[in-house]
């Protein structure tokens, strides 16, 4: 697949994908039994997967969205420019970051920092997928999707420059 300069092919499949959030689903369904968590998901990347794993959680929970913006094309910036969006009280509650991908952990570490300041019972993250050899700082990730190479990836919501949200794969960048 082209997009722009660039060649992917398939890395993860959606169903490879869809079992997973089940499984996702499935823990935090465990561990959040009568606590009504309060998920904020981090736009624009982790919408389908937000919205994916929202639909397979059987315990009662609420959703918001916020924006950040770390990304320059094909690396993360690692600065967090503002928070937009989040209109919610985090005092007291239980709180799930739902994030698409953790790669340098430096966007995650951010916004962690600026909702802890806001009072939450608890905050964990959940995120789709992670690099851990990008890593730059120590971040604990409860609930992770997949282990991933240090490649560039899109679909599933993860873009490159705007486009390949919309693929139900995840493709990574061709060697």
């Amino acid at each position: 697949m082209k997009i722009k300069d660039k060649e992917f092919e398939t890395y993860l499949s959606s169903d490879q994908i869809q079992k997973r959030v089940k499984e996702l689903a499935d823990r935090i369904d465990t561990d959040y039994q009568g606590k009504n968590p309060l998920f904020i998901a981090i736009l624009n990347g982790a919408f389908i997967f937000a919205a994916d794993l929202f639909r397979q959680l059987n315990t009662l929970a609420e959703i918001s969205f916020i924006k950040v913006s770390s990304y320059d094309q094909l690396s993360s910036t690692g600065n967090v420019k503002d928070l937009i969006g989040l209109n919610e009280s985090l005092h007291d509650r239980d709180l799930i970051i739902l994030e698409d991908i953790v790669d340098s952990g430096l966007t995650m570490i951010k916004i962690l920092e600026i909702v802890q300041e806001m009072g939450p019972k608890s905050v964990e993250v959940v995120a789709l997928l992670q690099k851990p050899e990008a890593l730059k700082v120590n971040i604990e990730i409860k609930y992770k999707g997949f282990e991933i190479p240090n490649k560039f990836v899109v679909g599933y919501g993860l873009d490159y420059d705007g486009l390949g949200r919309n693929f139900k794969d995840i493709l990574q960048l061709k060697s």
